[in-house]
């Protein structure tokens, strides 16, 4: 490859992941601008009584992100069925995990394999010093060190951008989000809104407020799954950067993408991490995914 060539792939790794990241900001902008208006809206069905429902409903959200931030990888690796890589049985794949982890200036993770054919692998730990990547038997059977490479890069790159990170003030806005709506939605049940009922304007406002407290849950749910594609995104292109071969990860989706059996030990609330989809869901059931199509995700890569 000329040099030519070698700085448009650069600038293309750049490009990628430079719109990957605008992306995240980008909805992140959208989710605090929902949390506003979920104030807002709780503020004219409850008056300031409001204010505290959203208190409480932060102070339980983080509770809960700190408790996953913190044990969070010990219980999957746990519920995953994941067990510590023997050094020796698996010498390739410590030395394709270690030679990687120094090109990235990180510190090699604890490695885990997964007794399941299925191939797949993530990664989890909350920062590169507690950092731990695990992938299945049935992704080491399959694939060639070019595209095990790949792989490897793709979850490394989601401990180098602190993905965990980034999730875990996911999943607090979004637990703030679903717990008000369902604090406000029963306090409604219950108590009812405290508006001017003799007041047109007052009521017509209450309507809109509650619409808006219903939807509320599903349009946090839909950025939180837009900002979890664009992290996969980012870590596609992370991992192309890292091995400068982006064909290799390119070919591991496409093998991958042939497999149908889903993962046995695979979550919905587990699914998130791993580098495709676990759960092999339907068409339907995709439009919902954490994952961006594995079709779009090889495009961009051999485009690079």
């Amino acid at each position: 490859m000329d040099k030519k060539n070698i700085f448009v792939q650069r600038l293309d790794f750049q490009n990628e992941i430079r719109k990957s990241n605008f992306k995240t900001y980008f909805l992140f902008l959208i989710f605090f601008a929902l949390i506003f208006l979920i104030a807002i809206a709780i503020k004219v069905i409850f008056s300031l009584a409001g204010y505290g429902i959203l208190f409480i409903a932060g102070v339980i959200a983080i509770i809960y992100a700190l408790i996953g931030y913190f044990a969070g990888d010990k219980i999957v690796l746990f519920t995953s069925g994941a067990k510590e890589a023997d050094p020796k049985k698996y010498m390739h794949l410590h030395n394709v995990v270690e030679g990687l982890a120094i090109a990235s200036g990180i510190p090699k993770p604890k490695v885990y394999v997964i007794m399941d054919q299925s191939p797949n692998a993530f990664a989890t730990g909350r920062d590169p010093k507690h950092a731990s990547i695990a992938v299945t038997a049935g992704i080491l059977e399959i694939m060639n060190r070019q595209e095990l490479e790949g792989v490897i890069a793709h979850e490394l790159s989601h401990i180098l951008n602190r993905d965990v990170k980034v999730m875990t003030i996911v999943s607090v806005l979004f637990g703030i989000i679903s717990i008000v709506s369902d604090i406000a939605l029963r306090g409604l049940l219950w108590g009812g809104a405290s508006g001017d009922n003799d007041n047109k304007g007052s009521m017509i406002g209450i309507i809109i407020a509650i619409v808006l407290v219903i939807i509320a849950p599903l349009i946090a749910m839909l950025i939180q799954l837009g900002i979890s594609r664009s992290r996969e995104y980012l870590a596609d292109s992370s991992a192309a950067r890292i091995t400068r071969y982006p064909k290799g990860l390119a070919d591991a989706l496409l093998k991958i993408s042939k497999y149908s059996q889903p993962l046995k030990n695979a979550t919905k609330g587990t699914a998130h991490l791993y580098i495709v989809n676990p759960l092999k869901a339907g068409s339907l059931a995709n439009l919902f995914s954490t994952h961006p199509p594995i079709e779009e995700r090889i495009r961009r890569l051999n485009a690079m």
